[in-house]
Formats: structure tokens, C-alpha cells, sequence
């Protein structure tokens, strides 16, 4: 499937292509992109299956997933960007190392769901039986946001994704059928780190949890690891902290 893709910076750029994560869209790195790299790159953001504009049918596998990446990457003339992947997204840039490693230039992983204990993907996947509808973005960003989180940025992203409803709510633009598939496909075994070939930096929020200390040991010596304050959401959380960490890696 040819996906819907976001861009920002000059069509002759280096490529940069972002990866968002689970329940997320490629606008999501709206912010990064206007403010700091698209001064420098052509940034690409993708919706992925089952995400904000692109089609939602299944299957929602890895080996989907990844093939929905290539065919848009070469829909585009693209043959060997540099790949930012956060979360899902991280996880889906190490697929694609392990599947296409001609496709890969270098790596950055945003807060990366390598892979999920199986308690906390299929806690994940039963939260989201429900329809994804809220009171407003407001409600939602004062639920979800902590001490760090940048709430004007927050805001904004949530404002341009989720969709209005009678009587003031807001539903979230995913599809729930592929959000619940991707929990349980994020359970799975990841590539070997060995299959990570690609020059690479790992960024994370410690505090969060999501990577833990056997990534770390398993990838130690492989990448370059960088931490951030703050929970999974490091565009919001760590904004500077992040775009500065990404732009040095990739000078």
C-alpha cells in the first residue's frame, strides 16, 4: 500500500524519513520538522496502516507494515534516506534494518518499543477496546500530560489529528482493529541487534521504561544512546533535547 505521506524542507534535501508510533501520525513530527530539520532535509512522515489518511485494511503485520514503508519510499524516488522511528515506529525501522539493509542509511530511535513484555502489550491492546473518543483535546491532553510535557505542543498535534463529534467530542483518527493487532505484534521477538547494521542512535526517556536495561545490553557497543527527561512522548517532553540530539547525529 502507497501511504500518506507529510513533507516538509526543499525536495532536493537529504531525505529524512519518520516513522510515528502506535495510535500516532505522520504529522507528529510537524513540530520537529518546521522548527529544526527541514532546514536541512526533506522530511517525509508517513501515516502507516491503519493511521490518520492512509487506507486501514488488513493485515496489520510487521512484514505489512514494511512493505507499505518500501513501496512508498519508492513511490518517491527514494532510495536510501536516513529513518527516524518513534515507538511503533522505532520498532519498524529495526524490521526494515533486518529486511532492507540497502534501504537504510542511518538510524535514529525515538523512545523505540523494541519489543513489549506480553503483560503490558495486552494490557495496551485491551485499553484500546473501546472506541477512542474524548471529551475534547483539552480533556485529554490535562489526562495524559505530565510535569514536562509541553502542553501547547501537545495541543497542537492532538488538535490537527483527532476528528470532531456531536456535542463537542473528539475521536482519535485510527483505526482500533489495527491498534489492538500492532499491541500484539509489538509482543513478538525483535530483530537480532546484529541485523542493525546502519550507524544508529538510540534516544530514550528513561523514567518511562518502555526501553529496557536488557536493549541496552543487547545493543551496547552498536549505537550511540542518548537519555532525555520526561515520559514516551520525547517530542513533547524534551523538545530541544531531542531535535538537538538528532541534528548532532546526523551532521
Amino acid at each position: 500500500m502507497k501511504l500518506h505521506v507529510h513533507e516538509w524542507g526543499d525536495a532536493d534535501a537529504p531525505p529524512l524519513v519518520c516513522l510515528h508510533g502506535v495510535t500516532g501520525h505522520g504529522e507528529r513530527f510537524r513540530q520537529l520538522a518546521e522548527e529544526r530539520w527541514a532546514a536541512t532535509f526533506r522530511v517525509i512522515a508517513p501515516d502507516l496502516r491503519g493511521h490518520g489518511q492512509s487506507g486501514w485494511e488488513p493485515p496489520w503485520t510487521f512484514e505489512t507494515h514494511v512493505a507499505d514503508i518500501v513501496e512508498t519510499i519508492d513511490a518517491l524516488g527514494i532510495a536510501q534516506p536516513d529513518w527516524v522511528g518513534h515507538s511503533f515506529g522505532g520498532r519498524l525501522v529495526l524490521e526494515l534494518a533486518a529486511a532492507h539493509p540497502d534501504r537504510i542509511r542511518r538510524v535514529v530511535l525515538l523512545d523505540p518499543a523494541i519489543d513489549l513484555l506480553p503483560h503490558v502489550a495486552q494490557l495496551a491492546a485491551e485499553l484500546e477496546l473501546d472506541e477512542p473518543v474524548f471529551d475534547s483535546v483539552a480533556a485529554y491532553v490535562e489526562d495524559r500530560a505530565t510535569i514536562l510535557t509541553d502542553r501547547a505542543r501537545m495541543s497542537a498535534d492532538l488538535a490537527c489529528y483527532f476528528q470532531p463529534q456531536r456535542g463537542g467530542r473528539v475521536r482519535r483518527n485510527t483505526s482500533q482493529a489495527a491498534v489492538i493487532s500492532i499491541f500484539g505484534e509489538l509482543a513478538s521477538a525483535p530483530p537480532p541487534p546484529e541485523q542493525l547494521t546502519a550507524p544508529a542512535l538510540l534516544l530514550y526517556a528513561p523514567e518511562y521504561g518502555l526501553v529496557r536495561d536488557e536493549h541496552l545490553d543487547a545493543y551496547a557497543g552498536r549505537l550511540e544512546i542518548v537519555t532525555v527527561p520526561g515520559m514516551h512522548h520525547v517530542m513533547w517532553d524534551a523538545f530541544d533535547a531531542t531535535a538537538d540530539a538528532v541534528e548532532e547525529f546526523l551532521r
